[in-house]
C-alpha cells in the first residue's frame, strides 16, 4: 500500500509491526536515507510524479502530508486558506482536483491523497481502507474529505486525537481521518489516560493505562527536567518546564534546543537523536541516517498513534 509524504517512517514502523506491507513514497534525501537504512519499502521522488495506477493490486492509502504552512510554530499561510481548502476538496472532479491559483505549493500537498483516491475510484480499483493524519489546523479539510467519501461508499471519520492517550511519551495533538469501504469505522479509543498537570500518572480511569512519562523510555540514570526550546504565555523568556515523570512537550524539528538539567539545575547533555526518537514512538535502536535528524524526527508521525490508526481502518 502506498504511503504519500513517508518521512522517516512513523506510519511504516507502525504498520510492519501489525503485519501490513507499505511502500512509502518519499522526497527528501535524509529521510529516504534513514527509511532505507531501516529496511522500509521507498520510492525516492515527488508523490505528484506517481499515479494509483502504479499500484493497481494495493488496497489501502496512508498520508501524511507536510504540515510547516499550517502548524502553529510555522508561518502560517495554510492556516489562512483553509476554508478554499475545504471548498476545493468539496467541488473536485471524479478524478482530478484543480488546485487553486496562486495556491502555495506546499500547502497544496494537502490536497494529493484526494488526487490519489479519486483516481484509485475512477479505476474502479478504489482503496478499501484509508489513513491520513496532520497538524490539528487540518481538521476542517478532512471534514471536507469525510464528505466526499461518503459519497462514495465508504464509512469515514476524522477527530483531534491525544498522542499521549496512544502510548506515546509526549503531548502531541493531530488531526486524524479513518475511512474504510467494507464495514463502519471509527477513531481509535483511547488506550491509555490524558495526561492533566499537577494529576498523578497513576490517578484517572482504571480501564486506561497510564500515561507514557519521558522516563520510562528514557534511562539518564536518574530524575532531570526538560526545558522547551520554546515559551508559554507568549513570553519566550518564560520556558516551558516538564520533569522526567511527564510526557514530553510536543517533539518538533527543534527539539535539539531542549535543555535537559538535573534536579540540582546542572545542565546535561542534550537529547540524542535515539532518545528524541523514542519520544516519537521509535525504537531506541533505529539507525537515523543522513542530515538534519531533529527535523526528520520532528516530522515523523508517531508509532504507537499511528499504529491505533492503522488497527481502527484495517481490523
Amino acid at each position: 500500500m502506498p504511503d504519500l509524504f513517508a518521512g522517516p517512517g512513523g506510519i511504516d514502523i507502525a504498520a510492519r509491526q501489525l503485519g501490513i506491507h507499505l511502500t512509502g513514497i518519499e522526497w527528501g534525501d535524509n529521510a529516504v536515507a534513514t527509511r532505507r537504512a531501516a529496511g522500509l519499502p521507498t520510492l525516492h521522488g515527488d508523490v505528484r510524479h506517481y499515479e494509483p495506477e502504479q499500484f493497481p493490486s494495493e488496497t489501502g492509502l496512508a498520508a501524511g502530508a507536510p504540515c510547516q504552512t499550517f502548524s502553529i510554530g510555522g508561518a502560517g499561510s495554510g492556516r489562512t486558506v483553509l476554508g478554499l481548502l475545504a471548498d476545493t476538496v468539496k467541488t473536485a472532479g471524479t478524478d482530478q482536483v484543480t488546485v487553486p491559483d496562486g495556491l502555495d505549493d506546499r500547502t497544496a500537498l494537502v490536497l494529493e491523497p484526494l488526487r490519489w483516491i479519486l483516481q484509485a475510484h475512477a479505476a474502479r480499483r478504489p482503496y478499501r481502507w484509508i489513513v491520513l493524519e496532520q497538524v490539528p489546523a487540518v481538521l476542517p479539510i478532512w471534514q471536507a474529505y469525510c464528505e466526499i467519501l461518503e459519497a462514495r461508499g465508504y464509512s469515514a471519520v476524522c477527530g483531534v486525537l491525544r498522542a499521549e492517550e496512544y502510548g506515546v511519551p509526549q503531548t502531541r495533538r493531530r488531526a486524524a481521518l479513518v475511512a474504510r469501504l467494507d464495514g463502519p469505522v471509527a477513531l481509535p479509543a483511547p488506550t491509555h489516560r490524558r495526561y492533566v498537570k499537577g494529576i498523578p500518572q497513576s490517578a484517572g480511569d482504571p480501564s486506561l493505562k497510564p500515561w507514557v512519562s519521558m522516563g520510562d523510555v528514557i534511562d539518564r540514570g536518574g530524575p532531570f527536567t526538560v526545558v522547551s526550546n520554546y515559551g508559554t504565555g507568549g513570553d519566550p523568556k518564560n520556558r516551558g518546564r516538564r520533569t522526567s515523570a511527564e510526557p514530553a512537550f510536543t517533539v518538533t524539528g527543534k527539539i535539539s534546543r531542549f535543555r535537559l538539567v538535573d534536579p540540582d539545575g546542572h545542565d546535561l547533555d542534550r537529547l540524542s537523536h535515539a532518545e528524541a526518537g523514542q519520544l516519537q514512538g521509535f525504537p531506541a535502536d533505529y539507525p537515523w541516517s543522513g542530515a538534519d535528524i531533529p527535523q526528520q524526527i520532528g516530522n515523523a508521525a508517531p508509532v504507537q498513534l499511528a499504529t491505533a490508526l492503522l488497527t481502527a481502518a484495517t481490523a
